[in-house]
């Protein structure tokens, strides 16, 4: 079992794991806080753009949705007239400030900025330096009226004018810190955001940012949809999941939780074996060779970098996120009270 695998599955519950773990834990949570604290006192300084920022992310280690959600967002954005662009960090990526182009390579750029600019066709950069990724993109593309950080939350440098935090179905886990848990930073980080989206029925929240609760962060509920498939190797190709049945399905899935996704193959009336990999995971051919099936059905986080590596039949599945109340009412809000750069 890889190390990975280890702690999550230890940071499901307070188990001996996690709690050999704990001194550790302690110690990156006190550098976290004092990191936050150089920050808001000035003895770190935080640097604003030319044109707003809105910054999506989560306190979790892994995928909780924030990447459905920055699409949806965009989208809704870009109806009222905005000229959006995205700068993320690209993770496994190369590290340094680049443009993201749609036939780039997901090994180099990410394979969520490389779905995102093949979905959107909009400036997408990546950097670990986020200041400098979004500068960059400015430059690049001037007509660019808006950034959207995707996972920027911890990138305190970046001064933004809007916090969007998002909470899955695993809600906090163990609520403990790295490496004992999967928190990022403490619960108390989520009341201080300016939109909370709960990406289903998150268990074990903190008193006050429970749906409906009447102190916090305003709230949201996002739900993903999807059941047009598209053919891995011509997406002008679809189906449906009924042209499916009678098939040897495999499911592939290597993402923040992969039981998100084949529980929605399974609301689809689908019927396949579930294979999970680690999150962000990079494929060999390999990897599919090993799964005895007549088709293989994945996200679309995993197929931008699954191109050529079976001779099988694969059928991507995008998926659009639907947020409500209206999220995007709180953000043109936000944005009308911003102070000019």
């Amino acid at each position: 079992m890889k190390l990975t695998d280890l702690l999550q599955r230890a940071w499901q519950r307070r188990g001996v794991l996690a709690a050999l773990l704990l001194p550790l834990a302690v110690a990156f949570a006190l550098l976290a806080a004092a990191r936050r604290a150089m920050y808001r006192h000035g003895f770190l300084s935080s640097e604003r753009l030319s044109v707003p920022v809105v910054v999506i992310g989560n306190i979790t280690v892994g995928g909780s949705g924030k990447t459905p959600l920055t699409l949806w967002l965009i989208g809704e954005l870009q109806g009222r007239g905005f000229r959006p662009g995205v700068v993320s960090r690209g993770h496994g990526g190369i590290g340094h400030v680049a443009e993201v182009l749609a036939d780039g390579d997901a090994a180099l750029v990410g394979d969520e900025p490389l779905m995102m600019k093949r979905r959107l066709g909009l400036p997408v950069f990546v950097g670990r330096d986020r200041v400098a990724a979004a500068r960059a993109l400015i430059e690049a593309h001037p007509g660019c009226d808006l950034i959207v950080a995707d996972d920027g939350l911890q990138h305190y440098r970046l001064v933004r004018d809007i916090e969007i935090a998002v909470v899955d179905g695993r809600g906090l886990m163990n609520g403990w810190p790295l490496p004992a848990g999967p928190l990022r930073e403490p619960p108390s980080r989520l009341g201080r955001v300016d939109a909370l989206v709960l990406n289903g029925s998150p268990p074990g929240l903190p008193p006050g940012l429970l749906p409906n609760a009447a102190t916090g962060p305003a709230q949201f509920r996002m739900r993903l949809v999807g059941d047009i498939f598209h053919a891995l190797a011509d997406p002008e190709r679809t189906c449906v999941a009924a042209d499916l049945c009678g098939l040897r399905l495999a499911a592939v899935a290597g993402i923040g939780d992969p039981g998100r996704f084949f529980g929605h193959l399974t609301s689809l009336g689908l019927s396949c074996r579930f294979h999970a990999f680690p999150d962000h995971h990079r494929y060999l051919r390999a990897d599919l060779d090993a799964i005895a099936a007549d088709a293989l059905l994945m996200t679309e986080k995993d197929a931008v970098k699954c191109a050529g590596l079976t001779d099988r039949p694969v059928w991507v599945l995008p998926v659009t996120a639907q947020v409500e109340p209206d999220l995007v009412a709180l953000v043109m809000e936000k944005l009308d009270g911003r102070t000019p750069a």
